[in-house]
């Protein structure tokens, strides 16, 4: 057997509805196999009844979507603790006292996080074994940060939250890191880069170096290139601003060019060697060794599905018993006895009624923004939200028939089984309630209905969020749609989070703008003369818009000379850091993924058949995008695989 790709696979889907108390232990073993190689997780865990009960525990959807909204809350503690960020605007000047939560809020919901932790971090030492354990750094980590985690919280709660420097703040970001297993790949790739990307770094800190000196040669009368430091910085700002952003570019060169023509040559040599060959070589090094080593981890993946499914034959052999079967991917659809009840089950489970969904609400949406547009020459008193409503209330009765009949179809376990229903209930039941609370506040619509405001909104404004909803809900028309073939790269874009959430997370506190004062001539084209305020580091939110603008080189060198002015000059270093991790290690492993995904789904809009696709079904787009270099393991490599497990034992 060579895979999920072809035939009949072996699976137990039957049993996994019954208790497994009531099956033989190699039934259940069978059971844990297959769900092991479907989700590409190791079979090395321990195998005995209670621990196959507590494994099939772990890795339920309840303990994992638990353990992910327990790291989610834990990472936003950050905008609530002091200095919070719970005001209306960033700056300084209009801000008010900010909210301070009381001693002991945070603190509460943190502990229990790491009390979450710990139990996460039992559960997986003991499934492993202690064998496994020792070979696992992840895990030995993973107690060094919540040990140092309690004892910072300790001292914390000591000092009545008085302390200034909180260092798990630091080790939150590891909590993520640990339970994604793509964000540890990508680390482990940056990590067999570094060499490369470090020769290249010397090539750009030498090419820096060697127009400065002839920068400081031929414009020594100049304002520019006066001095070695001053000159470096002004060059690594050529080099980091990309060419649509030309301000910063003419800012450097105009002086020169003005005196000479000639030194225009100066400037063209140094951004067209750096911009266009260095730093485009760095992107193509990146890539070379970011698809090799996704190719090794996809090779990997591969090697622990098949050892699942060989492991599922080989405990099931024992006993004499192998179970053919199709795979199924959601539970199967509730029966009915009625006649009509069974039509509607068939009509409202078919493919079109998705279709005929996104097409009301793409109407819907029309409605709504011509609305706005005939509404946008009138006041908010002069508006009339009779028209608006009443088209609201029959959306959201299409939206709640809709979903009612669904889940008459599916079934309430087959109706959650797909995302997007989750996503569509959950904004349909958001709805409903708004509409139930306006009808409640305000009456039923009726012509001129525009009635005072109670309560703690306006009519306008909650008519207003009950739009915002209903076009956030037309979003559920993005998995559906195909421009082109070779456009299906958006499918990628949960995991292209990876590359947003981890650097955005390394702040600058204590560099607050709030003291500095304005009572002097404010430069042309400086922080303070364009009006920068709101970008600072004066809480957790403020840094990210502050670090995503440096990141997408947004006037990042007015930033970095504000806080030299106001700082100290080794804020320099902490502005370059980051542009280098996020602009350019970052942003191009995330343009390698993008270039992978590409080459491989043209390639395969051309050669591949719907067959093809149909029987690649349970294969994931990143193990696709290799196959014709993946490898299959050989029998004689599965069979020493299945010996060398620490808990299985075959005769």
């Amino acid at each position: 057997m060579q895979g999920f790709g072809c035939g009949l696979l072996f699976c137990l889907r039957k049993t996994t509805d019954r208790s497994i108390g009531d099956v033989d232990l190699y039934l259940q073993q069978a059971v844990v196999f297959i769900e092991d190689a479907i989700q590409y997780r190791s079979i090395n865990h321990r195998v005995d009844t209670n621990s196959l009960r507590l494994y099939r525990w772990y890795y339920s959807r309840l303990w994992q979507w638990g353990l992910g909204l327990t790291i989610a809350v834990v990472l936003m503690l950050a905008f609530i603790e002091r200095p919070s960020s719970f005001s209306y605007t960033s700056d300084p000047r209009f801000r008010p006292p900010p909210w301070e939560p009381p001693c002991g809020l945070t603190e509460g919901i943190e502990i229990v996080c790491l009390i979450i932790f710990a139990i996460d971090l039992t559960t997986k030492s003991y499934l492993i074994g202690w064998d496994e354990f020792r070979k696992c750094k992840w895990l030995i980590v993973y107690i060094l940060a919540i040990s140092a985690s309690v004892i910072d919280w300790t001292l914390t709660l000591s000092m009545y939250c008085d302390q200034n420097l909180r260092v798990r703040r630091l080790i939150r970001p590891f909590f993520l890191l640990q339970n994604s297993s793509l964000m540890k790949k990508t680390l482990k790739c940056i990590k067999r880069t570094l060499p490369e990307i470090a020769s290249v770094i010397l090539l750009l800190a030498l090419h820096l170096c060697l127009f400065t000196m002839i920068g400081m040669l031929l414009f020594a009368k100049g304002e520019v290139f006066h001095c070695v430091g001053h000159s470096e910085l002004n060059i690594y700002f050529l080099l980091s601003t990309p060419p649509k952003v030309v301000f910063v570019f003419l800012t450097v060169m105009i002086p020169a060019y003005s005196l000479n023509r000639g030194y225009s040559i100066f400037f063209i040599l140094f951004s067209g060697f750096g911009t266009y060959f260095l730093m485009n070589l760095l992107t193509a090094i990146i890539y070379n060794q970011f698809r090799g080593y996704l190719l090794m981890s996809v090779q990997a993946s591969i090697l622990r599905r098949r050892l699942g499914v060989r492991a599922a034959f080989e405990v099931m052999s024992c006993q004499g018993r192998v179970f053919f079967v199709f795979l199924l991917q959601h539970p199967p659809k509730p029966e009915y006895n009625s006649p009509l009840l069974q039509k509607l089950q068939l009509v409202f489970s078919h493919y079109y009624v998705m279709i005929v969904g996104n097409a009301v609400a793409l109407a819907n949406v029309m409605c709504i923004c011509t609305i706005l547009v005939l509404d946008s020459e009138k006041s908010i008193a002069e508006r009339d939200d009779y028209y608006m409503e009443v088209i609201n209330c029959f959306f959201i009765l299409y939206y709640l028939m809709e979903m009612s009949l669904k889940i008459l179809a599916f079934g309430w376990r087959g109706y959650l089984s797909y995302r997007n229903n989750i996503f569509d209930g959950l904004l349909t039941f958001c709805l409903l309630v708004l509409q139930i609370t306006i009808f409640a506040t305000y009456r039923l619509p009726f012509p001129k209905w525009n009635p005072a405001s109670r309560g703690l909104m306006s009519l306008w404004e909650m008519v207003r969020l009950v739009n915002m909803l209903i076009v956030v809900r037309f979003l559920r028309i993005i998995p559906d749609i195909k421009v082109r073939k070779w456009c299906h790269w958006v499918v990628l874009v949960p995991s292209f989070s990876i590359y947003v959430i981890r650097p955005l997370y390394i702040v600058m506190s204590n560099s607050s703008m709030e003291n500095i004062t304005i009572n002097f001539t404010m430069e042309c084209g400086s922080y303070e003369q364009l009006g920068y305020w709101p970008n600072n580091f004066d809480d957790f939110a403020s840094s990210l818009v502050l670090l995503y603008n440096i990141m997408v080189v947004n006037n990042w060198q007015v930033f970095m000379d504000a806080y030299t002015r106001y700082t100290t000059e080794w804020s320099k270093v902490y502005f370059v850091s980051w542009w280098l991790t996020s602009s350019v290690m970052w942003v191009n492993l995330f343009v390698a993924l993008i270039l992978e995904n590409f080459i491989y789904k043209w390639d395969r809009s051309v050669t591949c058949s719907v067959a093809d696709v149909e029987r690649t079904g349970y294969e994931t787009t990143v193990q696709l995008m290799f196959r014709e270099q993946i490898q299959e393991p050989t029998e004689e490599e599965l069979v020493t695989q299945l010996h060398q497990h620490p808990h299985l034992h075959l005769s």
